[in-house]
């Protein structure tokens, strides 16, 4: 990547010019942050004490939960400071940095999520070879790979974002350093970067999607061959967080990045933009703890010993 266009900095206009509202909007957005910290790292630091929950499905949950801290913590305090301070400059490599982290937490959690998907698969439909099939292994593998096609599709979108020449201007009208806002401002032809864009975007969310849907296929034929009320219920119990979760991520992302760029409006990219980078990872560990037994008695288990070593202390 060469800065070739003499550019040290671009300007982020943020969610709102109105100053009334910067306020509240600096409130509520430091609200859903620590909620989300809070949340995540609850869940990563629960599935790692508590022995119960050293299995595949929370192994994956607690991957999830560090993606989703990592990619708002690589937006929101940007934004919070944009909000209370007014500081609305980020310099070049910056700007290419915090698009670097994004793209590429945001690709591990769409394998991630493909990757808990065949997980549950093998929950419900091949009960007995469950441990054989989801050793720790193939876990560290799919996890890795995960990983992996992050940083590859990162690397690649932020090759292809910044050998675009900026000269017009240095206004991305976003809150972020997002692929789409800054590329309009390239003032030569983009449209071979934007085809580049939109097939690796559309073979990650696909290629992610089709394993989810082949993997629930698969869980649904199954669930509808059980006699058993009590059996029927577990099962779709244990899938409806994960699908509850997908349908969020997937309807917000595809909205986003698989439209022409003729069709993009700024100000509904940004609400887009909020829900996908803010609430939705302040939502996951509510989605996955609030419905799941076990990982209430683990929290709990570990509120009990906190206030017990606490006594102790005082």
């Amino acid at each position: 990547m060469k800065n070739t266009t003499g550019l040290s900095a671009f300007i982020l206009l943020g969610l709102t010019s109105a100053p009334d509202l910067q306020l509240p909007l600096f409130a509520v957005f430091l609200l859903i942050y620590l909620v989300t910290l809070t949340g995540n790292l609850g869940m990563i630091v629960v599935s790692l004490l508590d022995p119960r929950l050293h299995t595949p499905m929370y192994f994956f949950l607690s991957n999830l939960s560090l993606v989703d801290f990592c990619y708002s913590s690589t937006v929101t305090p940007k934004l919070l400071a944009g909000l209370l301070t007014d500081d609305k400059l980020i310099s070049y490599y910056a700007c290419a940095a915090q698009m670097f982290f994004f793209v590429l937490f945001a690709t591990v959690e769409n394998y991630l999520l493909a990757a808990m998907a065949y997980d549950r698969f093998a929950a419900v439909c091949k009960p007995l070879h469950y441990p054989a099939i989801m050793t720790r292994k193939v876990c560290a593998r799919l996890a890795i790979g995960s990983y992996v096609s992050g940083f590859l599709t990162a690397a690649i979108d932020i090759g292809d974002t910044f050998c675009l020449p900026f000269c017009m201007t240095n206004v991305v009208h976003h809150f972020f350093c997002d692929i789409p806002a800054v590329m309009t401002l390239a003032c030569s032809d983009k449209h071979i970067n934007e085809l580049i864009l939109f097939f690796i975007s559309s073979f990650n969310i696909f290629f992610a999607l089709l394993i989810i849907l082949i993997c629930y296929l698969l869980v649904l034929t199954t669930v509808m061959k059980m006699h058993s009320g009590k059996g029927y219920q577990k099962a779709l119990f244990t899938c409806a967080s994960h699908l509850l979760a997908i349908s969020l991520f997937y309807g917000t992302v595809i909205f986003m990045y698989l439209q022409p760029s003729s069709g993009h409006s700024m100000d509904t990219d940004k609400m887009a933009s909020v829900f996908y980078t803010m609430v939705i990872p302040m939502l996951n560990p509510m989605i996955y703890s609030l419905r799941n037994k076990e990982v209430k008695s683990a929290l709990k288990k570990a509120a009990e010993k906190a206030k017990y070593s606490l006594g102790l202390v005082i």
